[in-house]
C-alpha cells in the first residue's frame, strides 16, 4: 500500500509541477474571457460547494451533458459514459439494474433482504431497491457521481460511493418546453416541462415523460414480445412554498410505469467436449450480435410501477444556522419476467420440455425521514442529523417451461399451459423481509487561523443500527424444510456500526486544491431468498485512503481533477450457485461472506479544455485492480475455496468528448461528440472468463434558438447511440463442458430526430 501511494503521490507531485510552471497566458487568452469552463456547483457536502474545492473524488454529468449524449434513464449510462460507474441489468433483466463504483458491484441486489452497494438519491432520498432504477428519468438538473465509502452524510449501503439525482426545482416563473422525436427501431418521444408563474409565494411545476422503442431482436415465436424492449412513461408535480426568505416547503409527487423486455441470451460457444447430440438442430451458433432468436419462446411486458411522495423543509434564520427536513414514501411494484434464455441453457433431450421462463415479481414500499442541522461560522461548518428508514418487502417467483422439443429437435413447439411445463407449483418460491435502519451523523470542517487559512481538517462520523427480519415461506413449491421439519423458516438479525472518516484538505494556490481522505462503511447484512435455508449473512466492510488534487489553469480554460486509492475490502458477500439443477437445490443460491481480505485500489482522472470559444473538450479515466479472498462453497461436502473475482469492472476504462457551439444567424449551431472505451471484465464471481472490449460512440448535432416568436424558440436535433453500431458481449457466462457458453451483447446502434420548442 504504501508503494502504491508513493507512486500516486509522485504522479501528483508531477501533475501539479506541471500545472504550476505553465506559463502565464498570452493577452489573446487573457482576454477572452468567454472561452473559460463554467464553476461546477455539487451539494455532495449536504450543501452547495464548488466542485473544485470539495475534497472528494467526484464526477458530475449536468442536464445539458445528459441531453447531449441522450441519458434517458440510468440505464442509458451502461456505455461507460462515467468510467468509474458501472451500470449492468440483473442478468438479462432490463427490469432492474445494478449500479457499482470503483469495483464495488454487488451481484444480485435483486431480493427484499439484500442491499446495494452504492447508495442510489433522488433528491436527497434514499431508494432502497434495484427495481425502478431504470425508470425514466425527469427533468434532471445534474446527476452527481460521489467515488468512494460515503459513510458519514449518505450512510447506508454506500460502500462503492453514491449516485444522487437532482432535478429542477419550480422557478416560479412561466416556462414551457415540449419535446416529441422519433428514432428506428419505431422509437418516440414526448417530453413536457411546464413551469407555472409564482401565486401567493407557491411556485408549481408539471412534468411529463414518455419514450418508447420496439425491441432490438426479433422473437420468432408468432405474436410474442421481442427482446430489448422498453416503454417508459411518467409524471411529476412539483410544488415549492417561500413564504419568507427563511423558510422554503418543497413537495413532490412522481409516478412512473417502466414497462421492458429483457436482453437476448445467445450461444456464443461451444464447448469442444460437448457430443453433437447435445445440440438441437434448431439451436445456432450466434457469435454476433444477433437480430433474430434461433428458437421464439414466449414472452411478455415485464411492468414496474414505482410512484412516492417526498416533503423538504428548510428553516434558515438569520444566522448561522439551517434546518432542514425530508420525509419520504415510496412504493414500488415489479413484475420480471425474463424468458430470454431459451433454449441455450441446457443439452437436448429428445421430446423433453425446456426455455426456462423466470416468473418474479418483487412488491416494496419504504419510509425514510432525515433531519438536518447546517451550521456556518468563520472558521468551522458543519453538519448532522438523524436518519430513520423503513421498508416492507415480497418476492416470489415461478419457473415453468415453455416449450417442448420434438424426438429430433428439428421442431419445437409451445407448451399449451404453463402448468404443464413447471417442475413445482406456483410459486417456487417465495418470502418476505422488513428493515428499519437508524443513524446519527455528524461531520464539522476546521479553517484554522494558520497558513493563510489554506488548510482545512475535517472529522466526522455515522452510528448506524440495522435490523432486519424475513420469511422464507416457499422453497420449490412447498414449505421450507429445516431440520426435517417443514414450515416457514424465520430471519431476524441486527447489526451496529460506527463509520468514521477524516479528511486533510490545503489549498496549494487559489486554483490547485490537494486532499486526503480516510473513511469507511459498510453493506448491511441479509438472507438470501434463493436459498433453501434462508440463513443469514454479516455485513461486508471496506475502509479506503485516498489522495487528490484539483486544479485549473490557464485563465479557467483548464481543468484537472486526478484521485487515486487503496480500499480494504472484508466480509465480502458472495454467491454461490447449487451445482445440481434438480431436485431440492433447483435454483438454489447461498451467500457467505468470505474469510480475509480484499484490496482494491485504483486511479482516476478527469480533464477539461476550452482552448476557444465555443469548444470545450473532456477526458475521464478510472484504473481500477481489485483482488478477492476465495470463498467457501457451501455446496461442497468437503471444504473448498472457490476464486472469487469483482464484476463488472474493467480494469482500464475512459471517456473523451468534445462539444462545440457556434452562434449562427438567428440560431446556434451546437455539434456534441463521445467516446467510451472499457476492458473486458468478469461477469460472475466465481468465472474468470472476461467479456469483450468495448468502444461505443454518441452523438448529437442540433440547431438551437431559432427563433419562433418574441419569447418563442425551436430546436432540431439529430443523434445517434452507438454510432458505428460497435458489438460486444457485456455478459459472458462460464463455459458448460457438457454444453457450451452463452452471452448478451450490447445494444445496436440507435439513431433519431428531435424537435424541442421553448416558451
Amino acid at each position: 500500500m504504501q508503494k502504491f501511494f508513493r507512486s500516486a503521490v509522485s504522479y501528483a507531485a508531477l501533475s501539479s509541477a506541471a500545472i504550476l510552471t505553465v506559463g502565464a497566458p498570452s493577452a489573446a487568452w487573457a482576454a477572452d474571457e468567454a472561452a473559460a469552463l463554467e464553476e461546477v456547483v455539487v451539494t455532495a457536502q449536504k450543501r452547495e460547494t464548488d466542485l473544485q474545492k470539495t475534497p472528494i473524488a467526484i464526477s458530475v454529468l449536468g442536464g445539458e451533458a445528459l441531453k447531449a449524449r441522450r441519458v434517458q434513464s440510468l440505464a442509458d449510462l451502461m456505455d461507460g459514459s462515467v468510467p468509474s460507474l458501472r451500470i449492468t441489468p440483473f442478468f438479462s433483466r432490463s427490469s432492474a439494474i445494478t449500479v457499482g463504483i470503483r469495483g464495488i458491484v454487488p451481484f444480485d441486489a435483486n431480493q427484499p433482504s439484500r442491499d446495494a452497494g452504492v447508495g442510489v438519491y433522488l433528491d436527497g432520498v434514499y431508494l432502497g431497491r434495484s427495481q425502478g432504477l431504470g425508470s425514466a428519468l425527469f427533468d434532471v438538473e445534474r446527476l452527481e457521481i460521489l467515488k468512494g465509502p460515503q459513510g458519514t452524510l449518505f450512510g447506508r449501503n454506500s460502500t462503492g460511493g453514491a449516485v444522487s439525482i437532482i432535478t429542477r426545482a419550480p422557478s416560479g416563473e412561466f416556462g414551457l418546453r415540449q419535446t416529441a422525436g422519433l428514432g428506428n427501431y419505431n422509437s418516440h418521444r414526448a417530453e413536457t416541462h411546464l413551469d407555472l408563474p409564482a401565486w401567493n409565494d407557491l411556485a408549481i411545476k408539471l412534468d411529463g415523460v414518455i419514450t418508447r422503442r420496439d425491441g432490438t431482436v426479433e422473437n420468432t415465436l408468432e405474436g410474442e414480445e421481442d427482446f430489448s424492449k422498453y416503454d417508459r412513461r411518467g409524471f411529476h408535480l412539483g410544488a415549492q412554498w417561500r413564504p419568507s426568505d427563511a423558510v422554503t416547503a418543497r413537495y413532490d409527487f412522481d409516478i412512473s410505469k417502466d414497462i421492458t423486455t429483457p436482453y437476448y441470451v445467445q450461444l456464443v460457444e461451444k464447448s469442444a467436449t460437448a457430443p453433437a447430440s447435445a445440440f438441437a438442430p434448431l439451436v445456432q451458433l450466434q457469435t454476433d450480435r444477433a437480430k433474430a432468436a434461433d428458437i421464439g419462446v414466449p414472452q411478455q411486458d415485464s411492468v414496474g410501477d414505482i410512484w412516492g411522495h417526498t416533503l423538504h423543509l428548510s428553516w434558515a434564520p438569520e444566522g448561522p444556522y439551517e434546518v432542514r427536513a425530508i420525509t419520504s414514501y415510496r412504493n414500488v411494484e415489479q413484475s420480471q419476467w425474463d424468458n430470454g434464455i431459451g433454449a441455450h441453457s441446457g443439452a437436448f433431450r429428445p421430446n423433453a420440455a425446456f426455455s426456462r421462463y423466470s416468473f418474479a415479481s418483487l412488491r416494496q414500499d419504504q419510509f425514510s425521514q432525515e433531519v438536518q442541522l447546517l451550521g456556518t461560522f468563520d472558521n468551522l461548518n458543519f453538519e448532522g442529523g438523524v436518519f430513520y428508514y423503513h421498508e416492507n418487502g415480497d418476492d416470489d417467483a415461478w419457473t415453468p417451461n415453455t416449450m417442448m422439443w420434438n424426438a429430433t429437435g428439428t421442431a419445437a413447439t409451445r407448451i399449451p399451459t404453463l402448468a404443464a411445463g413447471a417442475v413445482t407449483p406456483f410459486p417456487d418460491r417465495a418470502s418476505t423481509a422488513k428493515a428499519d435502519s437508524i443513524a446519527v451523523f455528524g461531520q464539522a470542517t476546521w479553517t484554522p487561523p494558520i497558513l493563510d487559512e489554506r488548510l482545512h481538517l475535517t472529522g466526522g462520523a455515522r452510528y448506524t443500527r440495522d435490523k432486519k427480519e424475513g420469511h422464507l415461506t416457499k422453497v420449490n413449491g412447498a414449505l421450507p424444510v429445516l431440520n426435517g421439519v417443514a414450515g416457514e423458516i424465520l430471519f431476524d438479525d441486527s447489526w451496529n456500526r460506527l463509520d468514521p472518516m477524516v479528511t486533510v484538505a490545503f489549498d496549494a494556490t487559489d486554483n490547485l486544491h490537494l486532499y486526503g481522505r480516510w473513511g469507511t462503511a459498510y453493506r448491511a447484512g441479509g438472507a438470501n431468498s434463493r436459498s433453501i435455508s434462508y440463513r443469514s449473512f454479516d455485513p461486508e466492510t471496506v475502509e479506503t485512503f485516498e489522495g487528490g488534487l484539483k486544479a485549473e489553469f490557464l485563465e479557467g480554460r483548464a481543468r484537472v481533477n486526478l484521485a487515486a486509492y487503496k480500499t480494504r475490502y472484508q466480509d465480502i458477500q458472495i454467491d454461490f450457485n447449487a451445482v445440481n439443477l434438480g431436485g431440492s437445490t433447483r435454483g438454489t443460491i447461498e451467500t457467505v461472506n468470505a474469510a480475509g481480505r480484499g484490496d482494491i485500489e485504483g486511479f482516476e482522472a478527469d480533464a477539461f479544455f476550452a482552448p476557444v470559444e465555443g469548444l470545450t473538450l473532456s477526458a475521464a479515466y478510472a484504473y481500477t485492480k481489485g483482488t478477492l479472498p476465495p470463498a467457501d462453497n457451501p455446496f461442497d461436502a468437503i471444504p473448498d475455496l472457490v476464486p472469487a473475482y469483482i464484476v463488472f469492472t474493467p480494469e482500464n476504462a475512459w471517456s473523451l468528448a468534445a462539444d462545440y457551439e457556434r452562434p449562427l444567424t438567428d440560431a446556434t449551431l451546437r455539434l456534441h461528440l463521445d467516446a467510451n472505451f472499457a476492458d473486458g471484465y468478469r461477469s460472475s464471481s466465481g468465472v474468470a472468463d472476461l467479456s469483450d472490449e468495448s468502444a461505443v460512440v454518441n452523438a448529437r448535432i442540433s440547431i438551437t434558438d431559432i427563433r419562433l416568436t418574441d419569447d418563442g424558440s425551436l430546436e432540431v436535433a439529430l443523434w445517434s447511440r452507438n454510432l458505428l453500431n460497435e458489438a460486444h458481449l457485456f455478459y459472458r457466462g462460464g463455459l458448460s463442458a457438457g454444453f457450451g457458453r452463452f452471452g448478451m451483447f450490447n445494444e445496436p446502434r440507435t439513431y433519431g430526430i428531435d424537435a424541442t420548442v421553448r416558451f
